[in-house]
């Protein structure tokens, strides 16, 4: 997969995406595989951006970091959207009870009443947006999605994190494998040069590279309904029993991404999307 840096196309905009995700679906009859998006959670790590919004709506280049992330799926073709809502949901709910009027011009009849949208460059996307609980963990976010889940395989991922992963060699790849679970291991961003010492004295100081630190687990996940079986109650994080069990039980399989991933924890991961954004070099906007 290419890098950030090797990359010379521009970035998509609103009416681009919309228009390409158009296109796509007239081409290809869409995808039903939904994809959850987990949205939840308090954004503590964050807390100078989240104290009155939910961290996957801190804005990059205007538009939500959960715009950003759809628009990437909503590129391969993957429109079918489950936003799993917690603390403030309500921000992510009229967000998108919105949308349709901030996207478009209208003809609006004052006396009748009637209205009519013009020059409309909302995504054709069909989002449900769902109150999960403003203390549930990670994995019972899922669990209360199961009425929404069990009729195939479904795709998950956390809203705060944005990649170039190519969601469709994701999907393949795990239909491919057969198990019931893929998660996306990725290179977590170098952010310390290392140096070799010898006593006190320094033998050679290098920036450490992102590939020196190993595998983690990115997001991006594809599961099977029977997952969804791991999972006991609200209590439970996704990341410990449930895909240690599926480990355990060889039915966890890693997608590896050598390109771009990077999630938005603090000000500072906030202010280099933004960068990316603004150069017109944001690798998840390119393809």
């Amino acid at each position: 997969t290419a890098t950030a840096a090797g990359r010379s196309r521009s970035r998509l905009s609103w009416s681009e995406l919309a228009v390409r995700s158009n296109d796509s679906r007239a081409g290809t009859g869409g995808d039903s595989v939904k994809t959850v998006i987990l949205a939840g959670g308090f954004g503590t790590r964050i807390a100078e951006e989240t104290a009155m919004r939910p961290k996957p709506m801190v804005e990059i280049g205007g538009h939500p970091l959960l715009w950003h992330l759809m628009s990437h799926y909503a590129q391969y073709d993957f429109r079918d959207f489950i936003i799993a809502c917690g603390y403030r949901a309500d921000v992510i709910k009229q967000y998108f009870h919105d949308l349709a009027v901030q996207t478009s011009d209208w003809k609006i009849d004052l006396r009748s009443g009637d209205r009519v949208a013009l020059n409309r460059q909302t995504p054709d996307w069909r989002v449900h947006v769902m109150n999960t609980g403003l203390d549930t963990m990670t994995g019972g976010r899922l669990l209360r999605l199961r009425p929404l889940l069990d009729d195939g395989t479904f795709m998950v991922t956390y809203g705060d994190g944005l990649s170039d992963i190519n969601i469709r060699e994701l999907l393949a790849f795990h239909r491919q494998h057969g198990r019931l679970a893929t998660v996306t291991a990725v290179r977590p961003p170098a952010r310390f040069g290392a140096m070799h010492l010898d006593g006190d004295r320094v033998q050679a100081f290098s920036e450490k590279s992102q590939a020196s630190e190993g595998w983690i687990n990115g997001g991006f996940f594809v599961f099977e309904p029977q997952v969804l079986e791991y999972i006991d109650d609200d209590t439970v994080p996704l990341e410990r029993a449930p895909l240690e069990r599926l480990a355990a039980d060889g039915q966890l399989m890693a997608f590896q991404h050598d390109g771009f991933w990077q999630p938005m924890d603090t000000l500072r991961e906030k202010r280099l999307l933004e960068e990316f954004w603004q150069r017109g070099q944001a690798p998840w906007a390119q393809r």
